[in-house]
């Protein structure tokens, strides 16, 4: 398990641009190594910003978009083009502006897909997806190279939220029903699938998330802060603004 890392930029849209840049440094860096790169990526506003930052930057054409594989770490089960699907915010951010291959690009499925309103089976459908692509003979998931994380208000990472029991869930893709804030049916990795990824980044923003990022560096149980339970295999790097980063310890600061 890897220790977390704080890095603190001034302000949202500082932390936007730097976290794209990060990203687009990663990319290159894991097909430098491996000839391809993946990424999961999350919802929300400071992801959305992050998303255009790098659709917006130079940086973006040195990345071979033809060779990454992405996927989502969670999404609302509503129709597919609905306003509040992950996958739609994040073709229109960035997503249609790459030439990516649309074969390695795996959203997850949409309440209307082929299970219909059926999130379990929508569940199992992505994890067999997950399963394919890690390859006959292999772990059942995938390399993740980075795993991108919204951080909520409550400490909820993907949609595992406090006390519901996705927390406890151990299958790589899990249903989630009455999640605590809208819309209620969702699916997510699970906490096990999110710590498989060789980096995962925690990004918070905003005053809102101070209290949230305090408890979960300071070693508060992942059931009642989900963001405490995450972590990457070689790196967990927490990407903080000033407002989110305001209540922790200067032991943990590295301000940018």
């Amino acid at each position: 398990m890897s220790e977390a890392s704080v890095i603190v930029h001034a302000d949202a849209h500082l932390l936007a641009q730097a976290v794209a840049a990060r990203l687009a440094v990663r990319l290159i860096d894991a097909q430098a190594e491996r000839g391809e790169a993946s990424v999961v990526l999350t919802g929300g506003t400071i992801a959305a910003a992050v998303y255009r930052a790098l659709r917006d930057s130079p940086a973006r054409d040195a990345v071979d978009w033809s060779h990454v594989d992405v996927w989502w770490g969670d999404e609302r089960f509503v129709p597919h083009g609905d306003p509040d699907r992950n996958e739609l915010q994040a073709r229109q951010a960035l997503l249609d502006a790459l030439p990516l291959d649309p074969a390695r690009v795996h959203p997850m499925p949409p309440s209307d897909g082929p299970d219909g309103p059926d999130p379990e089976a929508a569940a199992a459908r992505y994890a067999d997806e997950l399963a394919r692509a890690a390859g006959p003979g292999t772990a059942p998931l995938p390399h993740f190279d980075v795993l991108l994380l919204g951080v909520g208000e409550d400490g909820h990472v993907a949609s595992v939220f406090p006390e519901h029991p996705v927390a406890y869930e151990t299958q790589p893709v899990a249903a989630v029903r009455g999640a605590p804030k809208p819309p209620p049916v969702r699916l997510t990795m699970t906490l096990p699938t999110i710590n498989t990824a060789e980096e995962v980044w925690l990004i918070a923003s905003g005053a809102g998330k101070a209290s949230a990022v305090r408890l979960a560096l300071s070693g508060a149980g992942p059931v009642q802060v989900p963001a405490a339970g995450v972590h990457g295999v070689d790196r967990t790097l927490w990407l903080l603004d000033r407002a989110a980063a305001a209540e922790i310890g200067p032991r943990f600061r590295s301000p940018r």
